[in-house]
């Protein structure tokens, strides 16, 4: 059993016969009680996010996830089609459950598949992915990477701050984990 106050974003967990999965977690502790643990939870199996407290003590049953090693293929009809490189098995996961993960894929991305018994529920990314720019503000002569920055749109249609003088073309690094600008990619 794991205590409410060590789940992260991303772990699942069985609650009430359902498969629950972290989407944000948070203490909060107001100005009178005790810390409450605010979480917003992915019921995998309905399809339904919710917003809920805690208390940190509060013990749940964490999910045993198995994984494995695919290839994102593409996306239609609200279906992501994925492949095992070993085996060529396709596997299908509903958009609504990676909306999210799906900001940062390009088609042929390897990513892990995870499985809950034979239950595909989810999709863990590489730490960091490289995306080209598609549309940003001009770029500033001398500006610097401690500069405000300005907002780039991505080719996968992802919005992250970037420094002034990153133009539309290139290629850089996003940390997939916190959505924040790593660095230009290296070729």
């Amino acid at each position: 059993m794991l205590e409410a106050i060590n789940l992260k974003a991303g772990m699942t967990f069985i609650k009430d016969g359902k498969l629950i999965k972290v989407l944000e977690s948070n203490h909060h502790k107001p100005g009178k009680g005790n810390t409450v643990m605010q979480m917003k939870l992915y019921d995998v199996r309905a399809g339904s996010t919710v917003q809920t407290t805690m208390r940190p003590s509060e013990k749940i049953e964490p999910a045993t996830l198995d994984m494995k090693e695919v290839q994102y293929l593409y996306t239609q009809d609200e279906i992501a089609y994925f492949m095992d490189t070993t085996t060529y098995e396709q596997y299908e996961v509903g958009v609504d459950s990676i909306e999210n993960e799906l900001k940062y894929l390009l088609e042929n991305t390897i990513v892990q598949i995870q499985f809950y018994g034979t239950e595909v529920i989810g999709i863990t990314l590489p730490s960091t992915v490289d995306l080209t720019v598609t549309e940003t503000q001009p770029s500033i002569k001398g500006g610097s990477v401690t500069g405000g920055g300005k907002p780039a749109t991505l080719e996968t249609g992802l919005i992250v701050n970037v420094p002034d003088f990153i133009k539309s073309g290139e290629k850089i690094t996003i940390n997939t984990t916190s959505g924040e600008y790593k660095g230009r990619a290296a070729n």
